[in-house]
């Protein structure tokens, strides 16, 4: 077979049957993704099986990590700056095309992650058949990029397993696991990786049919009136969730597949719509942020770090869900508190977060046994590493490393979860400050990505260097910051939500300050963002940091903790709170808001990340970027802080801080830092 040729990326064997098997193994790479080269070598391939018909063929990944990544972003992000997406994305097109031309049985054979151009792929196979090992996640991401499936797959897929499911999939960017994928009808067939071959080869010797049921769906629901019904539905589902000018692939999306056609017109008007919204800053903050993840992932690759039990002090909402996510993680874990009843709602939220991640008894068991009670502190002895995770109070911390680390064996790692204390302070309390580091996790643990290392002037870089890979290992993103007050996250984000607390106690509604906040591209608005958190924690980081950065507690907030309104764990704070949402009034459609609300809150947000790129706070301009998106949500499509100031110009931004400082006082005067080629355009 192919004699004559050589493959760098592509290998074949042919078996008696006259089967033949396609492995991709990138050279040179750790995972299988679609660089040019690569999709050269298939365009090759799959002329030579046109010419020479096998009895079928099946496409493997020779990589032991998973199957295809997708495409190769950095080719995409060239492509992008050259203006020459259209061109790439109708050559894959073509490629995949071909593949699904040929006239005999295809299988993609898929074990671990399927994300993308590798789900392209497969879908341009006649079938699909999915190992049920949990590593396996098949799955269509590219909205998360600012685009949607451009070789193919957002032509193909409707007409597979229906409209509505396909679009879901498809909007959603979610992956979805072997057993999903085939109830929805994306794979044909599930078996063990070991079987995965050989059930493959079957599919070629006994091509299934498809039941009539789910033939009949996709037929249904992809004709031209179900198109004109649907589309307009799920583009207003769709925005509510997202605004077509902040996030303009999903909508892209739906009209493209509205516009229907036969196969070539739906490829073609796939290519061109994937093409523009390349063109847009959506796209490009996007992949950015897709970049700034990547380096965050990479911070801790590489180095041992040498945990195996964690032991974590404080089982209240931060330490105990630090412990469930640590056992859920594979690590042994003991939790620590004064008495049973506070360590129990801690296990009691283990073993929910445990049902809805592993499913079964057979993965929820092992993780429950990972995670002990432990009331008399036993497991600080033994713990690689110790988690301090008590209310804010120095003294309070100060006392418990007294206590704690004589009883640490060595080399174990002393950690704190202060979301705001700095570390060159509490330090002071540690025999070894070498080992002793911030680990500032945010809430919701499960669902909020990131992680502060917190330096200090004493830090052992090697301790650094083991923090950052057990925050690999935890599947968390590590940023390296300054141990000063706030650090990052928390120094940017509260004279945003200290503003809109001001905002609030001047008479501007609740819901007009979060749905500004929201309009600018927030996950969530202020006011219910400081419900959420608590007005008592935010009150207490508020305070720390007041004297550093000037500011002051609004009188509005004080006065509700006076009167125990604490937020969303009270059932009441700025809202009230019903089955965990807040219940927001009604706003007087008369009621007109001050028009600089939104620089009001926004603007003091950018001016402390600028203030912190200047200070050290973090390496560079980058991880301040990454630590803001991942730690606060602040608004993906901007690119983070930084790139926003890059984006509208530094000097328009620092112009309008200087008009606010005259006309609303002194915090919002602009801080050192504005003046940086940092924030030049041509820094990008």
């Amino acid at each position: 077979m192919f004699e004559g040729l050589r493959f760098k990326h592509w290998s074949s064997e042919q078996d008696p049957d006259g089967i033949v098997v396609l492995t991709i193994d990138r050279a040179g790479s750790s995972v299988n993704t679609f660089a040019r080269e690569v999709l050269d070598e298939l365009n090759e391939v799959v002329e030579r099986l046109s010419f020479e018909l096998p009895r079928g063929v099946v496409i493997r990944s020779g990589k032991a990590a998973g199957f295809i990544a997708g495409a190769d972003i950095r080719e995409f992000e060239s492509y992008a700056k050259t203006g020459s997406v259209l061109d790439a994305i109708s050559f894959g097109q073509r490629v995949l095309q071909n593949l699904a031309r040929l006239r005999c049985p295809s299988v993609a054979a898929i074990h671990g992650h399927c994300m993308g151009g590798g789900t392209e792929l497969a879908l341009a196979c006649r079938f699909r058949v999915a190992s049920r090992d949990p590593s396996t996640r098949i799955g269509l991401p590219e909205v998360k990029l600012g685009i949607f499936p451009g070789w193919g797959g957002s032509a193909r897929l409707p007409y597979l397993i229906g409209a509505p499911k396909a679009l879901e999939f498809m909007l959603s960017g979610r992956a979805a696991s072997a057993e999903q994928a085939r109830s929805m009808g994306l794979v044909d067939a599930v078996t063990s990786n070991e079987m995965l071959i050989e059930r493959a080869k079957e599919i070629i010797r006994h091509p299934p049919t498809r039941a009539l049921p789910q033939r009949m769906e996709a037929w249904a629901t992809n004709t031209w009136p179900a198109r004109q019904i649907l589309a307009p539905l799920v583009r207003k589902q769709t925005a509510a969730k997202a605004r077509p000018d902040h996030y303009p692939a999903p909508f892209a999306l739906i009209e493209t597949w509205r516009r229907g056609g036969s196969l070539a017109q739906r490829l073609k008007n796939e290519a061109r719509a994937v093409a523009r919204l390349a063109q847009t800053s959506t796209a490009r903050n996007l992949i950015r942020v897709f970049f700034l993840q990547e380096r965050l992932k990479g911070l801790g690759a590489g180095i041992e770090h040498g945990i195996g039990h964690v032991h974590v002090i404080g089982a209240g909402v931060m330490g105990g869900d630090i412990a469930a996510w640590s056992a859920l993680r594979g690590f042994q874990v003991t939790l620590q508190d004064r008495e049973m009843k506070y360590i129990e709602p801690a296990l009691v939220r283990a073993r929910e977060l445990f049902a809805k991640r592993l499913k079964t008894a057979q993965r929820i068991d092992p993780a429950l046994a990972r995670l002990a009670a432990d009331v008399e502190g036993k497991g600080v002895a033994s713990a690689d590493l110790v988690i301090e995770a008590i209310f804010e109070n120095a003294e309070a911390k100060e006392a418990l490393y007294r206590k704690a680390e004589p009883e640490m064996k060595a080399g174990a790692l002393l950690a704190s979860n202060t979301s705001s204390i700095p570390l060159d302070e509490l330090r002071k309390a540690v025999a070894q400050p070498g080992r002793f580091l911030g680990l500032h996790y945010f809430n919701p643990v499960a669902l909020m990505p990131l992680v502060e290392i917190v330096r200090h002037d004493q830090l052992d870089p090697a301790a650094e260097k083991r923090a950052l890979a057990f925050c690999k290992a935890i599947d968390k993103l590590p940023v390296p910051v300054k141990g000063t007050p706030g650090f990052l996250v928390n120094r940017i984000l509260m004279p945003y939500m200290l503003e809109a607390v001001r905002l609030y106690g001047e008479g501007v509604p609740g819901p007009v300050l979060d749905k500004a906040a929201k309009k600018f591209g927030m996950p969530m608005g202020p006011i219910e963002l400081a419900d959420t958190v608590g007005l008592d924690v935010a009150a207490s980081v508020g305070r720390e940091l007041s004297g550093f950065l000037k500011l002051e507690i609004p009188k509005g907030m004080e006065s509700l903790l006076e009167s125990g309104k604490r937020g969303k764990k009270d059932g009441e704070g700025f809202y009230k709170w019903e089955n965990g949402k807040p219940v927001k009034p009604e706003v007087d459609p008369g009621y007109s808001a001050p028009d600089d609300i939104e620089d009001r809150m926004i603007l003091p947000m950018l001016n402390e990340a600028v203030a912190c790129v200047h200070d050290g706070v973090v390496d560079d301009a980058d991880l301040c970027d990454a630590g803001v998106i991942f730690g606060t949500g602040f608004a993906p499509f901007r690119g983070g802080p930084i790139q926003h100031i890059r984006d509208t110009g530094a000097d328009v931004l620092k112009q309008r801080l200087v008009e606010l400082e005259k006309r609303h006082g002194a915090r919002f005067a602009p801080r050192e830092g504005w003046d940086s080629p940092t924030l030049g355009a041509d820094s990008r």
